[in-house]
């Protein structure tokens, strides 16, 4: 049995002719797994923003490696704040020293005094509470503040409260974001293991393509898919192989797949996939690979085909195939719907890290029609409210060829397959697209 018939079987209700949006997700999860990179590298942390650890990182050192003081202030033991203070009640105490970052105080203490102290200060032995300067009156050397200004321990930030000693910081398949950058930096780490990058090839096809330069012709478009793709997978930190713009020739179609499938781990084409379209790249596809074309109920973007072309050395892995429709808006749908979790499963990332983003839920401002039965990802303007839920509009013409109204949107309005209609104040999910394109 072929990998796809494979995991088809597995599915309960697969029917590649009216295939919901979670079988597919399902789908594909089984086959991007497990990962297709498995080679790492060391590099030096500041290349290193987006990549996947490649091994866990074990924290050399306690962050932070001593208590220290989150304010700038005073401090003090707090023993000396007493139980049941009255209202107006204050603690004096003298001022012995300064402590200053970077460096332990190293004064002799009495039984009353307190240190000044700056943030990030170690705290001298023996004092454990930290009053703002906002609180405290300074008279020479003495310093007054109410007693329930604050509670024992207050203001202070305890060796290692972030990571300790010995302690996993981050795992095998962590997407390196930039607060993850900082906390590599904190152990004192100057490069990090990373799995190499996922190499992904990509080309549109069509005879009514009209590459960028080229003399505008009648029933001819310019090539938006391929830049677009190259947004899309830029940002998720791939390996890009642009194999440009493929004419409607079997041979020439077979050619390219075959070099993608040899140089890339995954493959993304746009146009073509339809039933009944006027062109070769079904038939390739078919000859060359193990192969499923799909009929997904959602909108945009019906017709998908996916499967798995192998490499000229047939002991590698297969490169996996992603045949997204070819009008505009359904490319960058289907790739944020079933696409892009795919591949960060194929780079690596952990099971976490793989999910789509949460969805935001926010108010319509308008009504929305929709029919049960089918997934719509429509595009949306989301705005804030003062005190209130964010409202969502939306953007302009649906078409899924007209790419102005997704330049004007910020999230897709997701409305679920048995969802109906949307009555103006009704609330809705939206995918953002911040953080994911």
């Amino acid at each position: 049995m072929s990998r796809i018939a494979e995991i088809a079987a597995a599915l309960a209700g697969y029917d590649p002719q009216a295939l919901g949006v979670g079988a597919v997700q399902a789908f594909l999860a089984r086959l991007a797994a497990p990962a297709a990179v498995t080679e790492n590298e060391r590099i030096p942390l500041r290349e290193a923003l987006g990549r996947v650890l490649a091994e866990d990182i074990v924290s050399p050192v306690s962050v932070p490696p001593h208590d220290n003081s989150a304010m700038d202030g005073f401090a003090f033991d707090g023993a000396l704040l007493p139980a049941d203070a009255a209202s107006d009640a204050s603690v004096t105490l003298r001022v012995a020293g300064t402590a200053l970052a970077g460096a332990a105080w190293r004064g002799t203490l009495g039984p009353c005094d307190a240190v000044k102290i700056m943030t990030g200060a170690v705290m001298p032995a023996g004092l454990d509470t930290v009053v703002p300067q906002e609180f405290c009156f300074v008279e020479g050397d003495q310093v007054r503040f109410p007693a329930k200004a604050l509670r024992r321990g207050d203001n202070r930030r305890l060796c290692g409260e972030d990571l300790m000693q010995g302690q996993p910081a981050l795992l095998r398949g962590e997407r390196l974001s930039p607060a993850a950058l900082g906390m590599v930096a904190s152990l004192g780490l100057p490069a990090v293991p990373v799995l190499r990058r996922l190499r992904v090839a990509y080309f549109s096809t069509g005879d009514e393509i009209l590459s960028l330069g080229d003399a505008p012709r009648e029933g001819a478009v310019y090539d938006s898919n391929r830049y677009t793709v190259f947004g899309l997978v830029n940002r998720l930190g791939c390996e890009l192989i642009d194999l440009g713009l493929v004419r409607d020739d079997p041979d020439t179609l077979a050619e390219t797949l075959r070099r993608a499938a040899g140089e890339a781990d995954a493959i993304i084409t746009s146009g073509g996939v339809s039933v009944g379209e006027a062109d070769h790249t079904r038939a390739v596809m078919q000859q060359l690979g193990d192969m499923a074309f799909w009929r997904v109920a959602m909108r945009p973007g019906r017709p998908m085909a996916v499967g798995l072309i192998p490499k000229p050395e047939q002991a590698q892995r297969p490169a996996v195939l992603f045949g997204l429709p070819g009008n505009p808006v359904a490319v960058m749908v289907t790739f944020l719907a079933f696409v892009r979790p795919a591949l960060l499963r194929m780079m690596g990332c952990h099971e976490r890290g793989c999910a789509p983003p949460p969805l935001l839920r926010a108010r319509s401002v308008s009504a929305i029609r929709k029919k049960p039965g089918r997934t719509e990802y429509q595009r949306g303007r989301v705005e804030p409210v003062p005190g209130a839920e964010p409202a969502v509009r939306i953007a302009g013409n649906q078409g899924s060829g007209v790419l102005s109204s997704m330049v004007e949107a910020n999230g897709l309005v997701v409305l679920h397959h048995e969802q109906g209609h949307v009555a103006a104040g009704d609330m809705v999910d939206v995918m953002m697209f911040e953080g994911v394109i």
